[in-house]
């Protein structure tokens, strides 16, 4: 975790009169303005029973207006995620908060009419795995916030227009927005643990993403492709641990990172030139980024069994996740099979966990220390 961080950070909670934001006892830095959790909201409004998380700078900023803002946000959230598809928000809110997990919705940033944040779904806690989690923005039209989140259209349109977005930023988003999946051979259920690829598919260019520490040193897998939450989806994940890399987690590649889960949190996302979009979680020691952009290899922290959105660990290991988005715009992760990453080409294998990589004639299968290669 960060050290140096002040012991006292903005809470904002909800109310039946709306959200209340707790003046902080000491200023939060701008290099890490990393909210502390918040509590419950109003009874009756779409965001009822989810977690925010807003700096009290920001709260005053936004005035009556931030109880709305929440609500536009939350209700996206929930008509995306996986686990509350089809249910009204409240019985969403209510079925997930049954199995210990939490909506989380993080404002970081506003601007006039403009916000800038994170969301996320927990994972269960009851099994490996990770969260749901989109980077959002939102914009206040005709006296009415509008959220996109990461991957659909309104984000999208947002990020070409928002000064909550850099230049540098806006340019990476704005590609990784506007690229289609490459096309597979053939459609198959998501939890097809054999889906096959194109020939175009196999090769499919992944502009030079390396595995998730420096070139050059090794790693052991021990996890091949899997689930992102463990569960159903693509197979989009890998899990490494030990070697000679100091247990240093970098980047894939250059991009605009974000710390999802605040400052200390283990889960970090970089989004990246063309297309792709790489996840890290269960880090420690984690630098704390906020749509920060970021060389090739950074530092993002260290293997570790950080659980800040739920899922568990049971040692220290980070959890490696591919993402891009469909010809629709929506974003998810995406299948690993097929796909070169870090000089290993990698397959899936008759269950979750157990395929390999291959790389000269060499397979390397969960347990096998493989070095990260540039190409």
């Amino acid at each position: 975790m960060l050290s140096g961080l002040p012991a006292r950070i903005a809470v904002t909670a909800l109310a039946v009169t709306g959200l209340l934001a707790a003046a902080p006892s000491a200023p939060t830095p701008p290099s890490a303005p990393a909210p502390a959790a918040a509590s419950a909201t109003a009874a009756g409004s779409p965001s009822a029973g989810v977690t925010v998380k807003m700096p009290a700078a920001v709260a005053d900023r936004l005035g009556t207006d931030r109880a709305a803002l929440v609500d536009a946000v939350t209700a996206d959230v929930l008509s995306r995620s996986h686990d509350a598809e089809g249910l009204a928000p409240a019985t969403a809110v209510g079925k997930l908060a049954a199995e210990g997990r939490k909506v989380v919705v993080d404002v970081r940033t506003v601007s006039r009419d403009w916000a800038r944040g994170v969301a996320y779904v927990e994972a269960s806690r009851a099994r490996h795995g990770a969260p749901e989690g989109w980077l959002y923005l939102a914009h206040r039209e005709n006296g009415r916030w509008v959220s996109g989140l990461e991957g659909d259209r309104e984000f999208a349109d947002q990020v070409a227009g928002s000064p909550l977005v850099g230049a540098a930023e806006r340019r990476t988003m704005t590609a990784y927005a506007e690229r289609a999946a490459a096309p597979r051979a053939r459609t198959l259920p998501l939890d097809a643990h054999a889906e096959q690829v194109s020939p175009a598919g196999a090769q499919a260019n992944v502009n030079g993403l390396l595995l998730p520490w420096m070139p050059d040193h090794y790693m052991t897998l021990t996890g091949g492709p899997h689930a992102h939450d463990s569960g159903s989806g693509y197979w989009s994940a890998l899990d490494f641990a030990g070697g000679n890399a100091s247990g240093l987690v970098r980047s894939s590649r250059e991009g605009t990172a974000t710390s999802m889960c605040g400052a200390g949190g283990g889960w970090t996302r970089v989004i990246h030139p063309g297309g792709f979009s790489t996840d890290y979680y269960h880090m420690r020691n984690t630098t704390y980024y906020n749509g920060t952009s970021i060389a090739r290899s950074a530092l993002l922290g260290s293997i570790g069994t950080d659980t800040c959105a739920g899922g568990s660990a049971t040692g220290a290991h980070v959890h490696w996740s591919l993402r891009t988005y469909d010809a629709n715009y929506v974003g998810q992760y995406t299948w690993l099979n097929g796909r070169t990453v870090g000089g290993w080409t990698w397959w899936n294998g008759s269950a979750q966990y157990s395929g390999c990589g291959a790389r000269l004639g060499v397979t390397a299968c969960p347990g096998t220390a493989l070095y990260n290669r540039t190409g």
